[in-house]
């Protein structure tokens, strides 16, 4: 196994070996090529409008060396940061890891975001480069003309460079054929482990987003969530529903699989509930990874079983929570569990489910050997088992991050006693078995009593009309908070809220069971669908009000 080049269980505790020098983008390509791996399919996009392609690990070494020798030529500094907004694609690949071949750092970013976002995210990480699609630039120009640190913008896709709009001080490049025109060797940076690698950004305090920047350590450091919640094996196909801007996508369908010499498979286009199954059908892909979403859509809105997708032995989820009549449904149909992982920008997955234990419904899983993970108090001391507990993780962990960008007070604050905290709250049971809580303004106070909103949302999601749940606490009168649902419901089903409350009785204690209902077609989400609970409450707030 790879985790055990790099940790040691001899003795009480496992002990990291971290070396001086890593490189991700060696470490993911370069090795894979010098281990004779080269020929073998490292990466295919299956795109809706320009059909399948696909790389070697010698055509991805290639197409890498290449982008870091054009970063070469345009006399690119070490750490200096370049913008990736792009499609799945091959092009992703090529930037991300040449980048890091480089020394340069990458700076994933959603193709949902709008023009002023971008521009925000290019000032504020200080982006030398952005690299897009031709057919975004157009959108893209008038925004980022008033980011002075951008110099070049590298263009990929078809159409001629000369109809894109220009911009005062920013070089056009189009990277596809410069690239044509590069050395297809490249002798990588020989960064330090403690080397900036890339830098994304997740939802901040302030309102704007807030940049984590990762060491190329990082890579070593999701070892065990390779071991302990993925299954590799053998000439393992891995499809993931998502997009590489997502660090839960750069990370598990990226980084992962090529570290460990796999295969890639991702999907740029429209997309429907069968989608995916065919994907793993055509590709016979072995492991998929989504979000409960998908898997929902699949058991929902198909017939789809084993017999469809039978070269597929493992699934895995996150994001959050899969009801427990998802997985149940799940079984009955694929035959197969979905194995769910909590995991946060600063650090990616650790906790997870695996397959050594059962599936206990609820439960978040166990921590990652190799993930040192701490459920202390407010005087930083270890809880006792089925006792609340700030998730606290070791700053020796190879997987935490740097720091937050230019926020060194944030950084700071963040980590305490030798530990990171991640504001989470959850309890272990005498199994061993973590129960996530959520963050402490998550946590409903009704009555004296203290609500996990996740144990709330789980029992309501197993009510066969509905789709999805948040739970809240909702203050009706000065000191009086009940507990709340928000609801949607199946296409074509009905119910009441008395039922929703008499079922949210029957199956919790009183004083864990909704009192109010709230009925909506949709949530608030982040760009990536993770419900914003303090925009739902606001909302909630206005319509009263009103």
């Amino acid at each position: 196994m790879l985790l055990n080049q790099y940790l040691s269980t001899q003795g009480d505790q496992p002990e990291w070996q971290i070396p001086q020098g890593f490189n991700i983008g060696v470490a993911c390509v370069d090795q894979q090529v010098k281990a004779g791996l080269g020929d073998k399919t490292a990466f295919i996009l299956e795109d809706a409008a320009r059909g399948t392609h696909s790389l070697t690990y010698q055509g991805l070494y290639e197409q890498t060396s290449a982008f870091a020798n054009l970063l070469a030529n345009l006399k690119f500094s070490l750490g200096e940061r370049i913008l990736i907004r792009l499609p799945n694609s091959l092009e992703y690949p090529t930037a991300f890891f040449g980048t890091l071949k480089y020394g340069a750092v990458a700076v994933p970013t959603s193709t949902l975001l709008a023009a002023d976002e971008v521009a925000y995210l290019a000032n504020d990480s200080g982006a030398r480069a952005l690299v897009t699609h031709k057919s975004m630039w157009p959108e893209l120009s008038e925004a980022l003309a008033d980011c002075a640190g951008l110099k070049q913008v590298f263009l990929t896709g078809e159409g001629p460079i000369h109809d894109q709009p220009s911009i005062a001080g920013i070089q056009l490049i189009d990277l596809d054929l410069e690239l044509k025109c590069q050395r297809t060797e490249f002798v990588a940076r020989e960064t330090a482990a403690e080397d900036p690698a890339y830098l994304v950004y997740t939802s901040g305090t302030t309102g704007y987003p807030k940049g984590v920047l990762h060491a190329h350590r990082a890579m070593i450091g999701r070892l065990p969530a390779s071991q302990h919640w993925f299954d590799f094996s053998g000439d393992d196909r891995i499809l993931h529903s998502g997009k590489f801007n997502w660090t839960y996508v750069l990370g598990s369908a990226l980084m992962d699989p090529l570290f460990q010499g796999k295969t890639v498979v991702v999907y740029e286009g429209p997309n429907d509930a069968t989608t995916w199954p065919k994907l793993i059908k055509k590709h016979q892909c072995t492991i998929f990874i989504g979000v409960p979403t998908i898997f929902r859509q699949i058991i929902q809105k198909t017939n789809l079983a084993k017999t469809d997708v039978p070269s597929l032995r493992h699934c895995m989820s996150a994001g959050e929570h899969l009801s427990d009549e998802m997985l149940l449904s799940w079984r009955e149909r694929f035959g197969q569990d979905v194995y769910e992982a909590i995991g946060m920008s600063e650090l990616s997955y650790y906790i997870s489910q695996n397959k050594s234990n059962p599936i206990k419904p609820g439960a978040a899983g166990f921590p990652q050997p190799g993930h040192d993970v701490q459920l202390l108090d407010e005087n930083f001391q270890p809880v006792e088992p089925g006792e609340e507990g700030m998730i606290c993780i070791p700053l020796s962990d190879p997987g935490l991050f740097l720091q937050y960008w230019k926020l060194p007070e944030e950084t700071a604050k963040a980590r305490q006693q030798g530990y990171f905290l991640t504001g989470d709250y959850a309890r272990m049971d005498e199994q061993g078995y973590i129960w996530f809580i959520g963050r402490k303004d998550d946590i409903i106070n009704t009555f004296g009593y203290r609500v996990s909103p996740h144990e709330v949302e789980r029992v309501v999601k197993t009510h066969p009309a509905v789709a999805d749940c948040v739970a809240l606490g909702e203050t009706i009168a000065k000191d009086k908070t009940l507990v709340s649902i928000c609801v949607i419901l199946h296409s074509g089903e009905t119910v009441s809220a008395d039922d929703l409350i008499a079922f949210g009785a029957e199956h919790l204690a009183q004083y864990k069971a909704p009192k109010l209902v709230h009925f909506m077609p949709d949530f608030p989400r982040t760009k990536n669908g993770k419900v914003l609970r303090k925009e739902l409450v606001k909302q909630l707030n206005l319509e009263q009000a009103s």
